[in-house]
């Protein structure tokens, strides 16, 4: 039975959202160098959340590395009255992509998994196509891999998994791998998540661990990330929020189960700001990456008639209005959005995560905006 926002909680969540204006969370971090931005992104933040009834919040900003501000804004469960905080976990959806793709490259450094032989080298046990996949085309959404198949019937929609938790990768794909290409591989963009567990099956066999095993050893723990996991609802995992969702009359109410075993890789995992930042920023400068890789992920790949993607292996790519590069990914799955993004030039990184299903995260990008001129602000100051 869904349980609905009541008058007292929407008091409570209200009168929450307005005192941010003027009060930090109990567990914040804030370099008084960027007290500008910061005191802006939390009035935006504050409005933010007011308007589109988002119960938590969370939002981490480094520079160079370094975060220079992390903060936690509402609750992270209504009912208990427990707030968001820095450490709290979210469902980070499609950026999970991202994750998957540099779990990808660091197999290929290390000379496990070549990007371009058939995906059978890897998964042999993958039925072949009318056309070979490689992994390449997989993570850059080239592959003719199915996505979800949607439908107003819930029951009949991939998008909820509610029936099944799937042991291993192999049980998942059994999904969608005797469904025939949607198009052939590298003349289309065509974005798909199925074809990311895909990749997650190739990355596991080649590495010869389990994909967790190996993610866990390749970059959760070299890269700081404490707060990154699975979102395996058979666990106790600490921190992480509860999921919330809309009714047709804006009531916030629980979100409907879900279960994400079927897609891991492609937007499974759990995870907070302060860690998606640690993450970001791995792609700053050679170090984490070699600087081949690292320009081969942010390489907008092309279809076979020339037309850019841009996408390149597991980050999107871009230019804002004054013509900035930078690269970024952002997530959608019930009970919460997530917005990740990298500009290479000023240093910036930002994460912001939300609880709610169907809820704008558009929010991040204002505060982006804010800490990048801050960032050149500084650099010019400096000349």
């Amino acid at each position: 039975m869904r349980k609905y926002f009541t008058p007292k909680f929407g008091k409570m969540f209200v009168l929450l959202a307005c005192a941010i204006l003027s009060s930090v969370s109990a567990r914040s971090q804030v370099a008084p160098d960027y007290k500008h931005p910061i005191e802006q992104s939390r009035k935006i933040v504050a409005e933010t959340m007011t308007k589109l009834k988002i119960p938590g919040m969370s939002v981490a900003v480094a520079v160079n590395g370094k975060i220079v501000w992390s903060e936690g804004f509402g609750f992270a469960d209504l009912e208990n009255h427990v707030r968001v905080s820095t450490a709290t976990r979210f469902r980070i959806a499609s950026i999970s992509k991202p994750i998957t793709a540099v779990a990808m490259a660091r197999a290929y450094e290390q000379g496990k998994l070549d990007l371009d032989v058939p995906i059978q080298k890897y998964v042999p046990n993958f039925p072949r196509k009318e056309h070979e996949i490689t992994a390449r085309q997989l993570a850059g959404h080239l592959s003719g891999i199915r996505h979800y198949r949607r439908s107003p019937d819930e029951e009949k929609d991939d998008f909820y998994n509610r029936k099944k938790y799937y042991k291993n990768i192999s049980e998942a794909l059994k999904i969608f791998q005797d469904d025939p290409l949607d198009f052939t591989p590298g003349t289309k963009f065509g974005y798909s998540s199925y074809g990311y567990t895909l990749l997650s099956a190739a990355i596991e066999n080649a590495s010869g661990q389990d994909f967790f095993t190996y993610v866990q050893k390749e970059i959760f723990d070299p890269l700081h990330m404490p707060s990154t996991s699975a979102d395996d609802n058979r666990k106790i995992i600490p921190d992480r929020t509860r999921f919330y969702s809309l009714d047709e009359n804006k009531n916030v109410i629980n979100a409907q189960y879900i279960d994400g075993s079927d897609t891991w890789a492609g937007g499974g995992f759990l995870s907070n700001p302060e860690d998606l930042t640690r993450f970001g920023s791995a792609h700053l400068k050679p170090g984490f990456l070699k600087g081949s890789t690292l320009r081969e992920i942010f390489t907008s790949q092309k279809t076979s008639d020339g037309k850019e993607t841009g996408t390149g292996l597991g980050w999107r790519t871009g230019k804002d209005k004054e013509g900035r590069t930078f690269y970024f990914h952002p997530g959608e799955n019930v009970g919460g959005r997530s917005y990740l993004v990298v500009y290479p030039d000023t240093g910036v990184v930002v994460a912001a995560l939300h609880n709610i299903t169907g809820v704008s995260l558009g929010s991040a990008a204002d505060i982006t905006k804010l800490f990048v001129a801050a960032v050149e602000q500084r650099t010019s100051g400096k000349r």
